[in-house]
């Protein structure tokens, strides 16, 4: 296990920030380089938060199943013969071998190293050749079970057996996704994007969360949304961020015959961003996963009302994948590259008390989570 962090080594990467976004730095450049705090990430937020997972549609089915890893720990999610979902260290009581892989569907869970047979529940009821084994009843053994819930169409998972429910730690979450995207559970996957970033996953996650740069860096997608009517809005442990759409043509992509006519996203601690961009029904999920200091990957999933996107829903992945990703991750890449240098330690929050856009308040939310989860490390 990663040793924890001293109360002096919290107290000297919190140095600088302060609750009035107007009056704090952010996180220091240490946080984003350094391999301990990486590891102080994945023990202490990525094992300890709820993941997410996938769509509903996935695991509808009994049986069906999908296998991840989280902060390093393979885990399995399968729905059961009575219909309820369970989640599950992916590893075998006999040789920790990895039970299943990938997605499907099954009527048992069999070990592929020596046949050892798991009921659906996780309950073992075969071990071949075990019958003159002293005290061993198949009976007793069962796969070590993670939280699983069902959240606003998307199934999350939870390595932290004392963690509070999703749904009772995100306030009116629920409320504001169903509000905008009442469909979410009828929609369907069609299309992934996938990303290799040569930056820590904060970076990226402090990218996503204000648009001051977006004026510099996305002058397409400010063409796209209304941007004096862009605001965000902290709350708890999400902080939404709404838009207009634009009311004149855009450089971005096509949305004359745009059913959604709003730019709603929210971001969900510590590294789910749900996006409902302008277009027909959709509900698009990034996925931010740390994979090491200086290393992020990253999945864009994009459900839509068929699996096969229509023209102008080829035309806006288009938009998102060769154009406002490779601006972002050459923003994400260069500040990684700048916080190696001894030039930056922290800098200045940008604070806009009426919530717009152009505001980095969300950043100073997300840091403030950032180093509570540091503080409760520390002790």
């Amino acid at each position: 296990m990663t040793e924890l962090p001293s109360k002096q080594q919290f107290d000297a990467i919190a140095g600088g920030y302060h609750k009035n976004a107007s009056a704090s730095l952010s996180l220091k450049a240490e946080a984003y380089t350094d391999p301990a705090w990486h590891q102080v990430d994945l023990q202490e937020i990525i094992a300890k938060t709820w993941q997410w997972v996938c769509h509903v549609e996935k695991l509808r089915d009994p049986g069906s199943y999908v296998a991840i890893e989280i902060a390093g720990h393979p885990i399995a999610i399968v729905r059961d013969r009575e219909g309820a979902l369970r989640a599950f260290y992916n590893v075998c009581k006999h040789r920790a071998h990895e039970l299943l892989s990938g997605e499907g569907n099954i009527t048992r869970i069999m070990c592929p190293y020596h046949a050892w047979v798991y009921k659906l529940d996780g309950q073992l009821v075969r071990a071949p050749h075990t019958e003159t084994l002293v005290d061993f009843q198949p009976k007793d053994i069962c796969l070590d079970e993670v939280q699983v819930e069902e959240f606003c169409g998307f199934v999350y998972v939870n390595l932290d057996r004392s963690a509070p429910p999703l749904r009772n730690l995100s306030g009116d979450l629920e409320t504001e996704i169903r509000h905008w995207a009442p469909d979410i559970e009828e929609l369907t996957f069609a299309h992934r994007l996938t990303y290799d970033i040569k930056s820590n996953w904060k970076n990226v996650v402090d990218n996503f969360l204000e648009c001051y740069h977006c004026p510099t860096a996305h002058k397409d997608f400010c063409t796209l949304v209304d941007m004096d009517t862009y605001k965000v809005t902290t709350h708890g442990i999400y902080s939404s961020h709404m838009a207009d759409a634009g009311q004149s043509a855009n450089s971005a992509y096509d949305v004359s015959n745009a059913t959604v006519k709003t730019h709603a996203v929210w971001w969900l601690w510590p590294n789910t961003c749900i996006m409902r961009y302008p277009g027909r029904s959709s509900m698009i999920i990034l996925n931010i996963i740390p994979a090491g200091p200086d290393r992020t990957l990253e999945t864009y999933d994009f459900f839509l009302e068929e699996k096969t996107p229509n023209e102008a829903e080829i035309e806006s992945i288009r938009y998102l994948d060769e154009v406002l990703q490779v601006e972002d991750i050459a923003i994400c890449e260069s500040v990684q590259k700048g916080m190696m240098t001894p030039a930056f330690t922290q800098g200045r929050i940008v604070n806009d008390p009426d919530g717009s856009g152009m505001s980095e308040h969300a950043v100073h939310h997300f840091h403030g989570l950032v180093l509570d989860a540091y503080k409760r490390a520390a002790g």
